[in-house]
């Protein structure tokens, strides 16, 4: 697959630079594979289990012991395939174990099928880490009759020993599980993954042929390549600073075409007294992005959460809420309509649950299929907070969090909706878990829905700069995430949680790692020299970028502009240009 642009009549004879562009594959260490689906029979175990002993229960119980009480078995299914059982269970920890090492600053990815005897549970990956600290470190939701792929992972913070054991809170229920895999990877394989990733899914390689008319080589030509605009959004949240303050307008347009105002067009902001609606901030907001050309997410239209209601909603009746939720549904999404790239709908209701205890259980349900009605070609997003943060809770998890968007897709009026997956990503203290945060994206991207960290945040720590940087690449990095929003910016805002610039707007070390990930991930010119064919070679990251080619004895130049994609049409173009 290529794509060739021809630029002719270069100097005062006629020469031709030819653009070639084409898409290359790696092999990948990482399985990136995972299913919500149910499947009749589980699939082998990844990386043939790893470090783990028997891990398609091949050899009986070779390897597993019994974790809390019951018993365990190995039973063989109608088309012989082997699992493990947990029977005579009692407690929600009653299952299989096996001993393992950890070694500190390596990442472990976990993964299994698992099945129950009878009804549906959440099933939990449970690391007993020196003798009594249980860490969790993924989840599925389990049923009868099928299998269900559970996927996680874990850091290690030291060396030591552990006993990886699975947790059912449905203790009248067999636990079965088959091809369980735990796979270490050091820092730098891991990295390694990031960097074919990014060359693979972010980025084509490209070559540059300068010739002259007669086809003789170019060479010692100059190419310089800019990109004007990338193809990724990677963008910060605005506040209404921005409308009173000029550096603030400076820092951030000459950084960012993607945004999200952070409260500005929530309804607390727009409706503080019943009746009386009030966008001027919004609006100036909008204005000032349209002006320089950047685009903007929607937030929110609601938050299932009562705290961040408008004060008089949260008293009202179900019926008057209803209607004072259709006006407010109208009003915000019909003012906005084909201005927005998309709508977060209702905001964190995967923890709450506001307008479904009010008014019914498909509440939220309803207000996306209300508000792609009303501005269909914005895209619709479900937006969450530990779904891919912290492995310690289950509320939002990767698991629940593909229930709630089943829910929606299942709902009338939902049909040809183009609906995404929000992840807020604040990360708090500590070491990010990069290993759940990539398994749960893997996770979620097999639902084939586009994912966007849309508030992405570390707290406030001694390595917050470099936790940034994990973050962002390992979020840059993975072929399902097709945009980033961070929910940080300069001091003069107001930002405190992360700060990218301090009060003068001199970068902090998060600001730094920003710059420097905007410059590697395309935007900064690029100077190559054609060599004695008068070929240039060079990966970029997809984007549209000016080019100018100047001769190498008296500097005449020749600009065009190119387009790089992921994929490209298998025709050559051609390109003329006359001096």
């Amino acid at each position: 697959m290529k794509v060739a642009l021809e630029l002719c009549n270069f100097l005062f004879t006629t020469s031709c630079l030819v653009l070639i562009s084409g898409l290359q594959l790696h092999s990948m260490p990482y399985d990136h594979f995972a299913t919500p689906e149910c499947l009749k029979e589980p699939r082998r175990a990844q990386y043939g289990g790893g470090i783990i002993v028997n891990p398609d229960f091949d050899h009986n119980t070779k390897g597993w012991s019994v974790y809390g009480n019951g018993t365990i078995k190995v039973r063989t299914s109608n088309d012989g395939n082997n699992f493990i059982v947990a029977s005579n269970r009692t407690q929600s920890l009653d299952s299989f174990s096996q001993k393992v090492q950890l070694k500190k600053g390596m990442m472990y990815t976990v993964s299994g099928w698992f099945q129950l005897s009878k009804g549906s549970d959440i099933v939990a990956a449970v690391f007993k880490i020196n003798g009594s600290e249980l860490v969790r470190g993924g989840y599925v939701i389990a049923n009868q009759g099928c299998w269900s792929f559970l996927k996680g992972g874990i850091v290690a913070n030291f060396s030591s020993s552990a006993e990886i054991f699975f947790e059912s809170d449905n203790p009248t229920a067999e636990l079965w599980a088959d091809s369980v895999s735990l796979k270490p990877f050091t820092i730098e394989q891991w990295r390694s993954h990031q960097d074919k990733n990014i060359e693979r899914v972010r980025k084509s390689k490209v070559r540059f042929q300068v010739t002259h008319l007669n086809e003789t080589a170019s060479e010692g030509a100059t190419v310089v390549i800019t990109q004007t605009k990338p193809n990724f959004p990677f963008g910060c949240a605005m506040n209404s600073h921005i409308l009173t303050n000029i550096e603030y307008q400076k820092w951030f347009v000459a950084r960012f075409k993607y945004t999200t105002f952070t409260n500005e067009m929530k309804w607390y902001s727009t409706e503080k007294i019943q009746g009386q609606e009030n966008y001027t901030i919004p609006d100036a907001m909008m204005k000032f992005a349209k002006e320089n050309g950047i685009c903007v997410r929607g937030h929110s239209i609601f938050w299932d959460d009562m705290k961040f209601q408008p004060q008089w909603v949260k008293s009202l009746p179900p019926n008057e809420l209803r209607e004072a939720a259709a006006k407010r549904m109208n009003s915000v999404v019909s003012r906005y309509n084909g201005q927005l790239i998309a709508w977060d709908v209702m905001n964190e209701n995967i923890h709450y649950h506001f307008y479904e205890e009010k008014i019914g259980v498909n509440a939220s349900a309803e207000y996306y299929s209300s508000a792609y009605h009303l501005d269909p070609k914005a895209t619709m997003f479900v937006n969450e907070y530990n779904t891919i943060e912290y492995s310690g809770e289950t509320i939002a998890s990767p698991a629940n969090y593909i229930r709630k968007l089943q829910e929606i897709q299942q709902f009338p009026g939902t049909a040809g909706m183009p609906l995404a997956i929000g992840l807020q990503g604040h990360f708090g203290r500590g070491v990010p878990n990069l290993a759940y945060m990539r398994s749960g994206l893997d996770l979620l991207g097999a639902t084939g829905l586009p994912i966007w960290l849309t508030e992405t945040s570390v707290e406030d720590q001694p390595n917050q700069a470099q936790y940034l940087e994990d973050i962002l690449r390992e979020s840059y990095s993975h072929p399902a995430v097709q945009g980033i929003i961070m929910f940080q910016g300069p001091a003069q805002a107001g930002f405190v949680y992360t700060l990218l610039a301090d009060a003068n707007f001199k970068n902090t070390p998060s600001g730094d790692v920003v710059d420097k990930l905007i410059n590697e991930w395309g935007t900064g010119p690029k100077t190559a020299i054609a060599d004695s064919r008068g070929i240039v070679d060079i990966s970029l990251h997809h984007g549209d970028y000016d080019v100018t080619v100047t001769h190498p004895l008296i500097q005449y130049s020749k600009k065009l502009k190119i387009s790089v994609r992921k994929e490209f049409s298998p025709d050559t173009m051609h390109v003329k240009m006359h001096t």
